[in-house]
């Protein structure tokens, strides 16, 4: 199964997505404590945050302060969001450690399927992002750009203009592509971004497959996907089935699926898919992402102290499956209830310990029994417990 799936990059945004629809006053402590942390927990790419205006990202404006202040990871690289020449000269002073690409590998038509978002979120019309396309088309000849890229963010709809089917994003990536085309140079490489939370597994698998279908040349995939309808997740899940092994799928979240945006009427609860639920599925999945979920999930733990509130992962609150003997839950345990109580499966027998405990006599299971003798709950090929008296036989 696994050799079937695209090699995976994942990008950890909490640090700027996250954190651009916070409190501007959260303590630049806890910010530096919280990224050296997640340094720490094998993560492999990591946003630090943006380099903007802090007039209209204030919760970005000690930024500098957090790069000066934070102590890099080897082995993980680590970039910022600069939306300009301005803000990439700023991010510039800090690399190494920060990597910092003046030209992207495949340049790309930036472009909002919904005019009305964008108009909100950066004062620009779609229109007036079109305009720049001749430009970025001439500047990538002139570089002698081999590869580019075509997509469009708001891929699958809008909460201000409604449903995009396939057909219509199609449509798009296609007009881009021949201007690609025409410039000499090669599309390689496609994007869907979400802002609104309209991903659906269908709408990835249906939009992936068929730029598969159409451009086979294309290998390299991204996905940007908001969570406020619950979808991010399985919408990953869509996209790693649909791609094969030849491909590179980019994927992103944040611990705690926290985050948001203040220009597509969700706030902060529009989320994106939580980082700890994500890799927790590809793991499962039997993808080797180098993280280490427990401290993954101490992460998570420290921003839920900072913010005051719980967050919205699940990992996070019931562990990961104990697929290991030393990781599997006490039978005798008592009743379960709060979440400060599930928290037991890394604080351990303290968390529950005043919890109501009905059970006249220990529980006990010769199923448990063999896991703990190293044996399998259920033979496949072998007679346990088929063959076993309790077990219901055909009357012939």
């Amino acid at each position: 199964m696994v050799g079937r799936y695209p090699t995976v990059r994942y990008k950890e945004e909490g640090m700027r997505e996250g954190m651009q629809i916070e409190d501007a006053s959260i303590p630049i402590d806890d910010k530096v404590a919280l990224l050296d942390a997640l340094g720490e927990a094998g993560l492999k790419h990591i946003v630090v945050g943006s380099f903007v205006s802090s007039r209209y990202t204030p919760q970005m404006a000690r930024i500098d302060e957090l790069m000066e202040r934070f102590k890099p990871t080897e082995g993980v690289t680590y970039t910022a969001l600069a939306l300009n020449e301005q803000g990439v000269e700023r991010a510039s002073a800090y690399s190494p450690p920060l990597t910092v690409e003046r030209v992207a590998a495949r340049p790309g038509l930036p472009v909002h399927m919904c005019d009305v978002f964008t108009r909100r979120n950066t004062n620009r019309s779609q229109m007036q992002e079109m305009e720049r396309w001749p430009k970025i088309i001439a500047t990538a000849q002139e570089l002698d750009v081999k590869e580019a890229g075509i997509g469009a963010n708001a891929s699958f709809g809008s909460n201000f203009l409604g449903d995009f089917s396939v057909d219509m994003y199609m449509k798009m990536l296609e007009k881009q592509h021949d201007l690609w085309d025409d410039a000499g140079i090669q599309v390689t490489a496609a994007t869907v971004g979400d802002p609104m939370s309209w991903c659906h597994p269908a709408k990835v698998e249906a939009i992936f497959y068929r730029i598969k279908e159409r451009w086979p040349e294309i290998t390299h995939f991204s996905a940007h996907l908001h969570n406020a309808r619950g979808m991010a997740i399985a919408s990953m899940y869509a996209a790693i089935t649909t791609l094969g092994p030849e491909d590179e799928l980019n994927l992103d979240g944040t611990i705690g699926g926290f985050g948001g945006c203040p220009y597509c009427g969700n706030g902060r609860v529009t989320g994106m898919a939580p980082t700890e639920d994500a890799i927790h599925m590809m793991e499962g999945m039997g993808i080797d992402t180098g993280v280490d979920l427990d401290r993954l999930i101490d992460c998570v733990w420290m921003l839920e102290k900072v913010l005051g509130r719980q967050l919205y992962g699940h990992v996070s609150k019931a562990g990961p499956r104990p697929t290991t003997l030393d990781r599997l839950y006490d039978m005798n345990a008592p009743f379960v209830e709060t979440p400060e109580q599930a928290k037991h499966f890394k604080l351990g027998p303290a968390a529950y310990q005043d919890g109501l405990y009905p059970w006249q006599e220990p529980i006990t299971s010769v199923y448990r029994d063999r896991v703990e003798r190293g044996l399998p709950p259920y033979d496949v090929d072998g007679d346990w417990p088929w063959e076993e008296e309790f077990f219901p036989k055909p009357s012939g």
